[in-house]
């Protein structure tokens, strides 16, 4: 909300049953966000029976009176910069774009500014609700730097709350293209491994360790390369961080280019050479700078509207010369 709100309500459940205070709250007020609501009981904007309750968790009944006072949101940390964007769609509550590789999503050590939030900032201007009480774009799903592809942004609380819960329960459809290293089988297959940081390299994540959280990548041979190399489809179950680059990676097909899990240049220069590639295509594989993995599609019910939208992002042009190099 843009203004200062307040709103008075009193509850009468329909059972004597107790209930959670933000679990009625989000029932009650779906433009706002589950998290959003906890921080304003913590934040002491919710008063029982005119008392201020600052516990989510805290058992209301029936017949109590709540008020709850909803703040203006404040302005986001982030500041606005003009840095291109690839819309391919835009509406009041979303934004869908084509993220360019090499540009960062959120602000953050290293990379304080020219991150896609900057980007949102400038192009949402005063559109933007207080997502969570600040106003910025929602991300609702992240892509890596150096991954390029589609992406969706909520604009304001309650599309960023229904997306989110489409890709809890995986009606939200995210599918990937990745050019790996080695020979996958012909057909389809699955990574069900959970996913967690690494005991020694702090920036990079691992399969199988201790703590890890539940992850799985559904996977697709799209075209084998002379037993060298794959293109292959990717679609996730889960959303861990670099869930596809390290559960390829862990059945033996790590990205082309992937700076974290990639082959080692020697090897995959004599992979190459056994497979009959020309040394200067050699070079140009061993060379390419970045993962070689592409957000191509997706799928998802638009929050307000309830329309089954879609939505393609082409190959960029490093990755698909690369493609049309090993096609000829």
């Amino acid at each position: 909300m843009d203004t200062l709100s307040v709103e008075e309500i009193t509850v009468q459940l329909d059972a004597p049953q107790k209930q959670r205070l933000d679990s009625y709250l989000a029932g009650l007020l779906d433009d706002l966000s589950r998290a959003r609501i906890q921080a304003l009981i913590k934040d002491g904007c919710v008063c029982v029976d005119g008392s201020v309750q600052t516990s989510p968790s805290y058992k209301i009944v029936a017949d109590q009176q709540l008020r709850v006072e909803i703040p203006a949101p404040e302005e986001a940390l982030p500041q606005a910069q003009d840095i291109p964007l690839d819309i391919l769609y835009e509406d009041d509550a979303l934004l869908v774009i084509n993220k360019q590789a090499g540009l960062v999503v959120h602000p953050g050590a290293g990379n304080h500014d020219g991150t896609l939030v900057n980007a949102l900032l400038y192009h949402c201007g005063d559109s933007l609700s207080g997502i969570g009480g600040v106003r910025r774009p929602g991300i609702v799903h992240r892509l890596d730097k150096d991954t390029s592809g589609v992406m969706l942004v909520a604009k304001n609380d309650k599309a960023h709350k229904g997306l989110a819960r489409q890709l809890a329960d995986r009606s939200l459809s995210r599918e990937y293209l990745a050019l790996v290293v080695g020979e996958v089988p012909p057909g389809t297959g699955k990574v069900d491994v959970s996913i967690g940081r690494h005991a020694t390299h702090r920036t990079k994540m691992a399969a199988n360790v201790r703590g890890g959280r539940h992850a799985v990548t559904h996977y697709k041979l799209l075209k084998g390369y002379k037993r060298a190399l794959s293109l292959v489809s990717c679609k996730l179950d889960t959303g861990r961080t670099h869930q596809i680059r390290v559960h390829m990676d862990h059945i033996g097909f790590p990205l082309l280019g992937d700076p974290l899990y990639r082959v080692e240049a020697t090897k995959l220069g004599s992979l190459l050479r056994r497979a009959g590639y020309d040394e200067d295509i050699i070079t140009l594989l061993q060379s390419f700078p970045r993962q070689a993995l592409h957000s191509a599609h997706i799928r998802f019910i638009h929050p307000v509207s309830g329309e089954e939208m879609q939505f393609s992002a082409p190959m960029p042009s490093d990755l698909d010369g690369i493609i049309s190099v090993l096609n000829q």
